[in-house]
């Protein structure tokens, strides 16, 4: 069985929902669940979270993970792209002698992704032996064949338009099927990154989630819908047996 190493990012900044990653949801920081679903896939040679807080780190450390270091700050920015960190956090693990063949990006957003979830997609991954990666998806709702980018006082489709009948004058049901990511799941070969400098490669797998699996939390009225699916019996969260960490960021 191939080693595996389970990355939860992190960072302390986030510009739509202040203090995100750790905002409370049913008594535990949101970090909690997607620590204690990695934990419960029982994959992992590790579960790291990749932070720029201390904070965020104490709470981590409190659920069961580890942080090996902190992310400098440069690289906690809004716009850092992942692979930056990646890097960092193979090469922290690999300065402590501990080395895995893959590793899994699980990000706390997706609170509903449960340790069934993340055996599911491994198993999807190493059935595709010619696979650099593995990414969840589901079909998305608006679809690019209706969008459009402004050119000057005009603007024009986003993508090149067939013969005949547009995209966008079609209904939904006459166009191909498109499927959009989403941040619950993704799961890479170690090469891919320290190799290939990218968290996917060229050859992606699609690993498709349930509305409730692909759900993330990106906006405020994102933590109202996670309360109204969780008292639906639409969605539910892994057990955390911590007792809660009580939460006090700045904002």
């Amino acid at each position: 069985m191939p080693s595996a190493v389970a990355f939860v990012p992190a960072r302390s900044g986030s510009e739509r929902v202040p203090g995100k990653n750790v905002q409370p949801l049913r008594g535990h920081p949101l970090i909690a669940y997607t620590i204690r679903a990695a934990l419960d896939a029982e994959l992992f040679g590790a579960v790291v979270v990749s932070t720029d807080s201390e904070e965020i780190a104490e709470i981590a450390r409190h659920y069961g993970a580890d942080v090996p270091c902190l992310r400098p700050a440069e690289i906690a920015t809004a716009t850092s792209p992942d692979i930056e960190w990646v890097l960092i956090a193979i090469d922290a693990l690999a300065a402590q002698g501990r080395t895995f063949d893959a590793f899994s990006i699980l990000r706390p957003t997706s609170p509903f992704r449960g340790a069934a979830t993340i055996r599911r997609g491994w198993e999807r991954l190493l059935a595709v032996e010619s696979a650099d990666s593995l990414r969840a998806v589901e079909l998305c709702r608006q679809h690019p064949g209706k969008m459009w980018v402004l050119d000057g006082e005009l603007m024009r489709p986003l993508l090149p338009q067939p013969d005949g009948t547009p995209f966008h004058s079609r209904q939904y049901q006459a166009l191909p099927e498109v499927y959009v990511q989403n941040s619950s799941l993704e799961i890479a070969w170690t090469r891919v990154a320290t190799e290939g400098g990218t968290i996917a490669g060229d050859r992606v797998v699609p690993f498709f989630t349930d509305p409730s699996e692909g759900f993330s939390i990106d906006y405020p009225s994102d933590l109202e819908r996670a309360e109204v699916l969780l008292a639906s019996g639409e969605a539910a969260l892994p057990d955390v047996p911590e007792r809660p960490f009580a939460v006090e960021l700045s904002r």
